[in-house]
């Protein structure tokens, strides 16, 4: 939901002539208005018509902007029984209606409205779903977004709202909320919802679905309705989809508290979307029928009801919800396997922090919601991380308090990070203030090395005498360092708060070596030979260049369709062989070409990793220079073809082997933690 309000706003600030860059300029909605809808939509997917009338009701008025989008027509507007008019010029226009502060205790609008749907398209893919957010509709599903603004709604405000839907025979749908009335005949369906806490916003869904339902008791033994909304072909999912969120809630109300809403519904999409809103979450067929969503994505989703759809971000001060629920869900996940697969996952993170060059990242307070690779692995991974080194820091216990406290003192209210710091300050009696203050407001990250290492001998043992930096302007930071000895590894913590600085530890056995933070604990630049090359080194690089080997026109188009997916932009494209930039470069050509200009450029063959089996190899390359070369090899047209889909996905690999669209092998080169050698 976080993300669809933010495109939502973005469409706003559009409407009132505003840049879009402006995004953290507008006020954050208001929390004193109170508003509520009281709607029905009438709806036709395969005419993709929709009629609509609502009744807005805010009982403390202040100024308000009333918006509708421009593809609809409006055959009734009044205000307090008084014409609203129009709110628009000409056709085509958005209506604006702009309402001047009144004293008086309550206003209400009434206001009547049509139009048609944009015709779904299923082959579009999320990024492309996501890009620009437009009301759907066809005989395969309906999808209006509220960033569409399809409805009649005040601008920038919270508000509860109650809708009916009315569908022809074989259609079901629904919005977020408790699901208050239900017929199903040979006339159509109905369906009510309410929604009585304030809400950012309404998307409302339906489709041809088949509804299975299960009962769920939360945490206080009152009863949770749980619903799949799935098409036909992927009915059979529906019990363990149902099992799977009655371990979710579970989990998260033991680890935060009690679940706020009375239903959660599973909701399938024709087009491959992964949306999480109160109540329910909208995840495309084709990835529902993927055997790891139920154990990742879905928990995800779940864990929003509480981070983002539960407690509202202030989006004026940046988005935690979804750093925090990255946390608590994706990289718990990881926790529960092994701590190995957990520094995996941090080591990710890292690692795609590597990729981005100057100035593409941003501080934590700028992120309000993914618009590319960039904004991702900053405002997923990095505040993910932050949350990791807090829990570090005041231990599980107390980490684990201040997120019980949250909810319990914020819920469905706009909380700005400070909220959040305050609440661990609060349950830890300590000020956090320096840790919040660097990792959120400042872009990057500390890049640390071992300056020096020497060994002295004592009567009491050994003394070494360790040096570090750290680049500027310096952070406070608890760096850890595993130093091996003789009668085994001893780990320690630094106070590191300057730019150089030399500690003295004492040990019982001989140093042997120095290790700097080799469970990647702190949030920081690698250093080279810890980053070994990814794909992503290619994909967020804004001035890779790409290399097509080969003169047939079929082979440059898929090729170069293939590099425009993988940076999300125009490709930079090459006319001949380079006499390589310091930029990243993607090369893509099929196998006996590749093979060719690997030869001629006397660079390694194809990895042997990778080389045996498959109809199309991945992998990349660290130049002497230090950017990455990525080369794509297929067995011919139809093996590149089908790259297009998957290859986005799997920017945190080195290499991959690829069967049709099925990854057959994928792997990391492996890192070299900092070891600096005690003589």
């Amino acid at each position: 939901m976080t993300l669809l309000a933010l495109l939502r706003n973005t469409l706003l600030l559009i409407l009132l002539g505003i840049g879009c860059n402006n995004v953290l300029a507008r006020p954050a909605p208001f929390q004193f208005n109170q508003i509520e809808y009281d709607m029905t939509v009438t709806i036709d997917p395969v005419k993709r018509t929709l009629e609509g009338v609502s009744m807005i009701t805010v009982e403390r008025p202040r100024e308000l902007q009333l918006l509708l989008d421009g593809a609809y027509e409006v055959t009734q507007a009044e205000f307090n029984d008084g014409p609203l008019g129009q709110g628009r010029e000409q056709a085509g226009q958005p209506h604006i209606w702009n309402i001047p502060f009144h004293f008086r205790q309550k206003m209400q609008f009434l206001i009547r409205w049509h139009g048609v749907l944009d015709t779904l398209d299923t082959s579009l893919d999320h990024h492309q779903t996501l890009g620009k957010p437009i009301a759907v509709s066809g005989a395969d599903g309906i999808f209006l977004p509220d960033g569409s603004n399809w409805y009649p709604r005040i601008a920038g405000e919270l508000a509860k709202y109650k809708v009916k839907i009315e569908l022809p025979p074989g259609y079901k749908g629904l919005v977020a909320g408790r699901l208050a009335e239900e017929s199903d005949t040979d006339q159509g369906y109905h369906a009510s919802f309410e929604f009585l806490q304030p809400a950012e916003g309404i998307d409302l869904m339906a489709g041809p679905y088949v509804i299975e339902t299960q009962m769920y008791r939360n945490i206080k033994q009152k009863p949770v309705q749980l619903r799949t909304y799935f098409h036909p072909s992927i009915r059979d999912l529906a019990d363990d989809y149902l099992e799977a969120v009655k371990q979710y809630l579970a989990r998260y109300e033991t680890q935060i508290g009690e679940y706020a809403y009375s239903e959660f519904s599973v909701v399938s999409s024709p087009t491959p979307t992964g949306f999480g809103m109160p109540t329910l979450t909208y995840l495309g067929i084709d990835v529902l029928k993927l055997p790891f969503i139920r154990h990742t994505s879905l928990g995800h989703e779940v864990l929003h009801n509480w981070w983002g759809n539960g407690i509202y971000p202030d989006y004026r001060s940046g988005n935690w919800s979804e750093g925090l629920t990255t946390f608590m869900a994706d990289y718990a996940y990881q926790e529960d396997q092994s701590e190995e697969a957990a520094r995996e996952m941090r080591l990710g993170w890292l690692r795609d922090f590597a990729a981005l060059q100057p100035g593409q990242d941003q501080p934590l307070t700028a992120f309000t919601s993914r618009t590319h690779d960039a904004s991702k692995i900053v405002g997923y991974n990095k505040a993910a991380m932050l949350f990791f080194m807090l829990r570090d820091q005041l231990g599980p216990a107390m980490f684990q308090r201040g997120l019980q406290g949250l909810w319990t003192t914020h819920r469905f209210k706009i909380t700005p990070w400070s909220d959040l710091q305050k609440m661990f300050e609060i349950v830890s009696g300590q000020s956090l203030q320096p840790f919040f203050s660097q990792w959120l407001e400042r872009a990057g990250a500390p890049a640390i090395a071992i300056a020096s290492v020497a060994n002295d001998v004592s009567d009491n043992g050994y003394e070494l005498t360790l040096n570090l930096t750290q680049s500027e302007p310096a952070y406070q930071l608890q760096v850890p360092v595993v130093v091996e000895t003789d009668q085994g590894p001893t780990p320690h913590r630094l106070d590191l708060q300057q730019t150089q600085q030399t500690f003295n530890l004492k040990l019982a056995g001989k140093p042997q070596a120095v290790l700097l933070d080799p469970d990647v604990r702190l949030f920081r630049r690698l250093a080279s030979q810890e980053a070994p090359p990814i794909l992503r080194d290619v994909m967020v690089h804004p001035a890779t260049e790409t290399l097509i080997l080969s003169d047939k026109n079929d082979i440059r188009q898929l090729a170069a369709t293939l590099a425009e997916r993988l940076q999300r932009r125009t490709p930079k494209l090459l006319t001949d062989a380079p006499a390589f930039s310091g930029a990243p470069t993607l090369i893509i050509g099929l196998q006996t070409d590749v093979e060719r200009w690997l030869s001629k450029q006397t660079l390694p063959p194809i990895p042997h990793t990778i080389a045996a089996n498959g109809s199309a190899k991945v992998w990349t390359v660290a130049r002497p220079e230090g950017a990455t070369l990525a080369i794509v090899s297929a067995t011919d047209a139809a093996a590149l073809e089908a790259l297009l889909r998957p290859l986005p996905h799997y920017g945190r690999q080195s290499y991959l082997a690829f069967d049709g669209r099925q990854v057959i092998e994928k792997g990391i080169w492996p890192m070299q933690v900092q070891r600096t050698m005690v003589e």
